[in-house]
């Protein structure tokens, strides 16, 4: 009975119901997300770069095609204002030089690519207002124009940075440069910002680097959540793509794939940060994400047995560790498993006395709703999208 199971089990997992995509024909840098289940996109940005222009490593052309590279739906160019340490080399006047060239670029790769499947990267005008804390360093994205915010009281620049219609948010607030104790903390004046509406989010993930303290400011003063990757060098040195390890980013849950539409998500905090493999967001946003890209199907019962086939199909980028949290126990498979990127698990479920009535609830190790916190959801057959 036991090599038949087995067998039995083997054939299920190869027929499998496949993945949208095919495993072997995936990048798996790549932070494509389908469409959510109930109609929105979740669309991966990164809010937070650096080039030459201000105290990064490469031109701003290879930020764009980086971000081409990693599937990104759009960048923003958020050089310092007022920390140039090239400005010997390369003396640039016009604080928006940076994004005119990564405008350049995206356009001449666009006027070069005759492709059906052309790809669009949205490229956005930031700056980072730099400064000692408090407020710390503070991006602005969607600014219009980035000269106008460099004047010296931190307060008006995030006043003028509004006024130009950008969404707000402070930087790496663990940073151990201006924390040394790598511990985020509310200042009286970030306080003052939020109240006036003028600091709308956080970055709780920046690089390789993740705060529970920063998340729960941003969980208790109903601020974004935000993961960048704040690259500075080339991003293939700081993130191990081989391993499949994308860029620290943000997915940003919208209603349109526009400039608006973005925005829009963002002020409203639709957002969930994406950070060595793992979601992290207000709980809402995580399971939006995962349950429109895991799903269970439930296969009939192996002959003469109440053991039932279940296979799960993960059609992100990233792989789901799932721990079984409810009453029904697995024949063929420990409680954790795991279920990657593009791909499907199957496994055996046992004494299951209705397999119309079938759940399994589990936890999914890999997302995080709050500090520590994982997302526990219940899954039910769920058939194959049409």
């Amino acid at each position: 009975m036991k090599r038949f199971l087995l067998a039995t089990a083997a054939l299920l997992a190869l027929a499998a119901p496949s993945a949208a995509h095919e495993p072997g024909k995936i990048e798996p840098r790549r932070l494509e997300f389908p469409k959510l289940a109930d109609g929105r996109f979740a669309l991966p940005v990164d809010l937070h770069t650096h080039s030459v222009f201000s105290d990064g490593a490469v031109w701003p052309n290879i930020r764009v095609e980086e971000a081409r590279k990693d599937g990104l739906f759009a960048m923003a160019v958020t050089e310092h204002l007022e920390y140039q340490p090239h400005k010997a080399d390369i003396p640039h006047p016009d604080r928006n030089r940076s994004y005119a060239l990564a405008i350049e670029t995206e356009t001449r790769i666009q006027t070069e690519d005759t492709s059906a499947e052309r790809q669009k990267l949205m490229v956005i005008n930031g700056s980072e207002i730099t400064r000692l804390m408090p407020p710390g360093h503070v991006n602005a994205v969607f600014v219009t124009d980035a000269n106008a915010l460099l004047v010296a009281d931190a307060t008006e620049a995030l006043r003028i940075a509004n006024a130009q219609g950008a969404f707000v948010f402070w930087n790496h607030p663990y940073w151990t440069s201006q924390t040394p104790d790598g511990v985020a903390r509310l200042l009286p004046m970030h306080q003052q910002l939020i109240r006036d509406k003028l600091l709308h989010g956080i970055e709780v993930a920046n690089g390789a680097d993740m705060s529970d303290e920063a998340f729960k400011i941003a969980l208790d003063n109903n601020l974004t959540i935000l993961g960048t990757s704040d690259i500075h060098g080339l991003i293939d040195w700081d993130f191990d793509f081989a391993n499949g390890v994308q860029r620290t980013a943000t997915l940003v849950l919208a209603d349109a794939e526009t400039p608006d539409a973005v925005k829009a998500a963002l002020k409203a905090g639709r957002t969930v940060a994406v950070y060595k493999g793992s979601l992290v967001g207000r709980r809402e946003n995580v399971e939006a994400v995962i349950r429109s890209t895991l799903r269970m199907e439930v296969g009939a019962a192996l002959e003469r047995t109440t053991v039932v086939p279940v296979t799960f199909i993960n059609t992100s980028p990233v792989d789901y560790q799932l721990e079984n949290t409810g009453a029904q126990g697995f024949y063929d498979a420990p409680h954790h498993f795991r279920v990657k990127a593009h791909s499907s698990f199957t496994l055996i479920v046992k004494d299951v006395k209705d397999i119309a009535a079938l759940n399994l609830t589990a936890k999914v190790l890999n997302t995080y709703v709050a500090p520590r916190e994982h997302l526990t959801m219940t899954f039910r057959h769920s058939p194959k999208p049409n």
